[in-house]
């Protein structure tokens, strides 16, 4: 991923040095277990281990590549020429390439969902705070865009933790599901390496034994994992695209900060931009974009072929990257949104009492009016206010027919705001605990 969409600590997994010091882990400690169980001596083991200092030259493993045009090959012969060809002869006994390359997979990935982890306990803690700074901060529910009736703005928070912590859950899951390695050999039998090194790696290195790996760790996993991160990213989006909606000049319910000295275009100097938000509905199609691809890699032909190898070297790094990203970014917004209260109010009053007409159609049916009958008398009387900016409370006060079934004291108290809030604690204890 380019820097400018990147943080370091996640960048750092996925580079060469990181997975080449995997690679030799692997190598290693599979040494370790060999001669434990007598296949290798002792002491080519411990050579092995007398490389754990090194720092791999990956120009040099490249150069080695240009020649046999294989990644593994190249990195064993660059081991040999740290440890000695005669002390490395017994490294990779009885094993394969994918042995060394879905392993570190693996474990690269569950180093990222750690991160992932991380930055989603700083979107969530943002998302709590505000919620409770907003509980009864009433602002208009929308439906289809348009004026629906009162909600508050913690409640907006509050649905976001909601859906967020549900994504923490799956990525949890998901780390879990590709916390497997294998070290089976060719076309997974162990016909040439024991299952015992196997456990030995993995236990080493945290991860635990896929129950059956062909020759390559199963891609149902992997497409697991990077459906989960594309389900996140939509949820970022989701966020983001309430808040585009907020700053809208004639919404203006909340806004990103907008830093001293900041710029919003270079024609028009009095515009404060949604940039931050536009950009994570961007970086939110970068992570779904994996999502295909890593589903399409689960059928492969037979025990193995590397058709998921060219995708999985990109989206792997390209897709935790951005999430990880994105997901700080997000949190950053979240902490630093600017809420105007006094819009939120303006807004849901500029039709004039208009998104009460639920509570009087209720009313009239309760009051023993038809359905239909009442929703023809409230609506007839909605459109005025739709169409000539009438007060919606005063023209029902007017109407005969609403009069005739219900008092003026019963329309006064159809518009208590207070009615559409009080149940906000029971959702927050719902969703936040008690």
């Amino acid at each position: 991923m380019i820097p400018r969409y990147s943080r370091p600590d996640m960048v750092a997994i996925w580079d060469p040095q990181t997975k080449f010091r995997i690679w030799y882990e692997i190598e290693a400690h599979a040494c370790d277990a060999q001669a434990a169980l007598g296949v290798i001596p002792k002491a080519n083991a411990e050579a092995v281990w007398r490389a754990k200092d090194v720092t791999f030259d990956v120009a040099r493993i490249d150069e080695i590549e240009a020649v046999t045009k294989h990644d593994v090959i190249a990195f064993l012969t660059h081991l040999a020429e740290h440890v000695g060809s005669d002390d490395a002869r017994f490294v990779h006994q009885g094993m394969t390439s994918s042995d060394v390359l879905d392993t570190t997979l693996n474990i690269q990935l569950v180093r990222a969902s750690d991160l992932l982890l991380t930055g989603m306990d700083r979107v969530l803690a943002a998302l709590k705070t505000r919620a409770f700074e907003h509980k009864d901060t009433v602002r208009i529910g929308r439906s289809h865009g348009i004026h629906a009736e009162p909600t508050t703005m913690g409640l907006t928070f509050a649905r976001f933790y909601a859906e967020m912590d549900r994504g923490r859950k799956r990525l949890v899951a998901a780390r879990e599901e590709i916390r497997t390695g294998a070290i089976s050999g060719a076309v997974g039998t162990f016909a040439n390496i024991d299952p015992a090194v196997e456990d030995h790696v993995c236990a080493a290195l945290g991860l635990i034994p896929e129950p059956i790996s062909t020759q390559v760790i199963p891609r149902d996993r992997h497409a697991m994992f990077f459906a989960t991160l594309g389900v996140i990213a939509s949820s970022i989006e989701n966020i983001a695209i309430e808040i585009r909606h907020m700053q809208r000049t004639e919404v203006l319910e909340a806004e990103e900060f907008f830093s001293p000295g900041q710029k919003g275009s270079s024609a028009m100097p009095h515009k404060r931009n949604p940039v931050l938000s536009e950009n994570l509905t961007g970086l939110a199609r970068l992570v779904r974009m994996s999502v295909v691809p890593a589903l399409e890699n689960v059928a492969l032909w037979h025990e193995r072929d590397i058709s998921h190898s060219s995708v999985e070297r990109a989206i792997g790094p390209d897709t935790t990257i951005t999430l990880d990203f994105a997901l700080h970014r997000l949190a950053g917004l979240v902490e630093k949104l600017v809420v105007y209260p006094e819009n939120c109010l303006k807004n849901m009053n500029k039709f004039k009492g208009l998104v009460m007409s639920q509570r009087v159609l209720l009313a009239l049916t309760q009051a023993g009016v038809s359905r239909e009958d009442s929703y023809r008398l409230v609506q007839r009387n909605a459109m005025k206010v739709w169409e000539k900016g009438a007060d919606f409370k005063t023209e029902l006060l007017a109407d005969a027919e609403v009069t005739a079934a219900l008092t003026p004291a019963e329309i006064e108290e159809k518009f208590d705001l207070g009615y559409h809030t009080k149940h906000v604690d029971t959702i927050f204890k719902r969703v936040f605990g008690a």
